[in-house]
């Protein structure tokens, strides 16, 4: 897989180097560790589609354990999602998880695909994690992960058949990230995102989308935004899925468990309201 050096330093701003340093610094975070201990595939990201109700009945005893296992299968049905929408993909074909974390996506696109994957983060200690997970599980020399800038990768132009970002575009400039995947997919490759977007047509930014951004300490865009940086990067859409129905059930259970945190009712509150909406777009590179 050719690499270059990135152009600027890897943390380019106090704000990149303060997001950097929360993952750094909370590597004992319950939630992703607690989900991703059922199997050894650990996510950041949430999860979309109806709960088992049987999982709140049965042995109180294990009953947070069941919730646990659930809400991993609703992330991981997520990323199965984000998969699905890659386009055909052969073990020829090279990747990027642009904000890959612990690199949960990267194994799962892997062991569907058997391509090569790139994965990216600002966070040392998340590289870290995800290339000791790909060494335990033999996949080193294909699933590699970088202490790099998605908006300044060091990839080779044009060396992509598929990038996609999984709920980390609100930490970046839209235009710049854009740039930067159209620059490595090659003509026809295709962009995969999920994210949470602030609706434009309620005006403004509700309470309860300004809470979950100082909650998580990011930058959540409108959904126009999004539309316009496709367009002005040549990232024509293919498929617009709305997901906030299907992320409603996700948060309801979350909000019953042991790692709820306290940012489950603002969630489940712009969702129900309409002033966040949780997308899935796929873009396919002219």
């Amino acid at each position: 897989m050719t690499t270059t050096s990135p152009t600027a330093p890897v943390l380019r701003t106090d704000y990149q180097r303060s997001v950097a340093a929360y993952w750094d610094t909370h590597q004992n975070d319950s939630v992703n560790l607690l989900l991703g201990e059922v199997d050894g595939i650990y996510h950041h990201h949430y999860g979309v589609g109806p709960y088992d109700p049987a999982v709140l009945q049965g042995p109180e005893a294990t009953r947070d354990q069941r919730i646990i296992e659930e809400l991993h299968r609703l992330e991981s049905a997520q990323a199965e999602l984000v998969l699905d929408h890659l386009g055909p993909l052969t073990p020829a074909d090279h990747v990027l998880d642009a904000g890959s974390g612990r690199g949960g996506t990267s194994f799962m696109a892997h062991a569907r695909f058997g391509c090569r994957v790139d994965g990216v983060s600002i966070s040392q200690y998340q590289v870290d994690f995800a290339t000791a997970e790909s060494a335990r599980r033999g996949t080193a020399d294909q699933v590699r992960f970088h202490f790099r800038n998605m908006l300044d990768t060091g990839l080779a132009t044009g060396s992509r058949k598929a990038v996609w970002t999984n709920e980390t575009t609100m930490y970046v400039d839209l235009a710049e990230a854009f740039a930067e995947f159209a620059r490595l997919l090659e003509f026809g490759g295709r962009y995969v995102c999920v994210t949470g977007c602030s609706n434009d047509v309620t005006g403004g930014r509700s309470q309860a989308v300004s809470r979950i951004d100082s909650h998580y300490t990011c930058n959540i865009h409108p959904r126009s935004a999004y539309f316009a940086a496709l367009a002005a990067n040549g990232l024509v859409p293919i498929d617009v899925i709305d997901l906030t129905r299907q992320a409603i059930p996700y948060w309801e259970l979350r909000a019953r468990s042991s790692v709820a945190t306290g940012i489950e009712e603002s969630f489940l509150t712009a969702y129900r309201e309409g002033s966040f909406h949780y997308l899935l777009i796929a873009a396919d590179r002219a």
